[in-house]
């Protein structure tokens, strides 16, 4: 396959995973009595994950987080010289994501983008008042987390078929946790779509989801190398 076509699936994949997730938030999760809440977005989450791996894993792994990518560049799955144009893709499609759910959101009477479409945040951005730190902690921990599972359900070792499931899954967990924290990123594609629309304080916070999930993916991918020595 070549890397075009690879890429093309990436920008796809992340477009959906942006879509699906952030839209979930910003127009489904807010109503009384019938908003679907904070488990609600958590799956939402971690569907977009399952539904992309089958669609598309055939096609480019189904990364759709640059982070995953370093991941696996380090752990030695993923080529470093592809790095560039797979993150190019997924930031490209999280920024399409991210323009397209602010125009149809817009279309609700009282929609502001003052609201973060659901940008990721710290301290009075976070949804709980989390502070910098737990943020960060937060970022690197559940990233780490995630390439682990990531890197163990697609091991040659592991039973053939459930990858997705168990990544799809290990998402949403991931959502229940942490979206009081930070509004969970782990993939600095997602924060960075909503943050181009968003603008101000979504940019100057940007900076720890783009540092935190790549130090927590790049740790996974030294320690899942180092089980299979």
């Amino acid at each position: 396959m070549s890397l075009a076509k690879k890429s093309v699936a990436e920008f796809i994949g992340t477009f959906w995973l942006v879509l699906g997730g952030c839209g979930s938030a910003v127009i489904a999760a807010g109503y009384p009595e019938l908003g679907i809440g904070f488990v609600g977005v958590s799956l939402a989450f971690g569907l977009t994950v399952l539904t992309m791996a089958f669609a598309i894993g055939h096609i480019s792994g189904c990364h759709l987080n640059p982070a995953v990518s370093v991941g696996l560049a380090v752990a030695g799955r993923f080529k470093f010289s592809e790095l560039p144009a797979y993150i190019i893709a997924q930031v490209l499609g999280a920024i399409v994501a991210a323009a397209i759910l602010a125009w149809i959101a817009g279309g609700a009477p009282g929609f502001d983008l003052a609201g973060g479409l659901a940008s990721n945040g710290y301290g009075e951005h976070s949804p709980g008042g989390y502070s910098m730190q737990s943020g960060f902690v937060t970022e690197v921990v559940m990233t780490l987390m995630f390439l682990i599972i990531i890197l163990g359900a697609t091991d040659k070792r592991a039973p053939a078929g459930f990858a997705p499931i168990a990544i799809g899954l290990g998402l949403t967990l991931i959502h229940l946790i942490s979206i009081p924290v930070t509004n969970t990123s782990v993939n600095p594609a997602r924060s960075t779509g909503p943050a181009i629309i968003v603008g101000g304080w979504a940019i100057a916070q940007l900076w720890m989801f783009w540092v935190a999930p790549v130090i927590g993916a790049a740790i996974a991918g030294l320690v899942y190398r180092w089980f299979e020595e």
